[in-house]
């Protein structure tokens, strides 16, 4: 089953809602060609909900890795929110999640980029 990623926006926001598998393939490429393409737009705030996720590979780790990264050099940031416990599982045992800005709910993650743009 494809990624799909559907994107809207809160608040000056933009929160991509992932559905699917982030695995090795044309999805983690899918992701990460979304991601850039944002950044270039000059989105300053990316939320990536992983809700849909039912599955992410090492090669789905690299490519939110990858997303991380791209966005810290570009100015950005980066949340997740939503992680199933099986994400969460695996943030941890990579140690990923002291990388990551974690949210449960998107509501939160939007509310934690509007404080810290008015904090910056």
């Amino acid at each position: 089953m494809p990624l799909k990623i559907m994107s809207h926006d809160v608040d000056g926001v933009t929160v991509l809602l992932l559905d699917g598998r982030i695995v090795l393939g044309e999805e983690t490429v899918a992701l990460r060609e979304k991601v850039k393409s944002l950044l270039a737009e000059g989105k300053k705030k990316l939320v990536l909900n992983l809700k849909n996720v039912s599955m992410i590979d090492s090669s789905g780790l690299g490519a939110l890795v990858a997303a991380h990264s791209s966005a810290k050099t570009a100015g950005a940031k980066l949340l997740l929110c939503n992680l199933g416990s099986r994400t969460n599982e695996l943030l941890q045992m990579t140690r990923l999640l002291t990388v990551f800005e974690v949210s449960d709910s998107e509501a939160d993650a939007v509310r934690a980029m509007s404080k810290s743009a008015s904090a910056g």
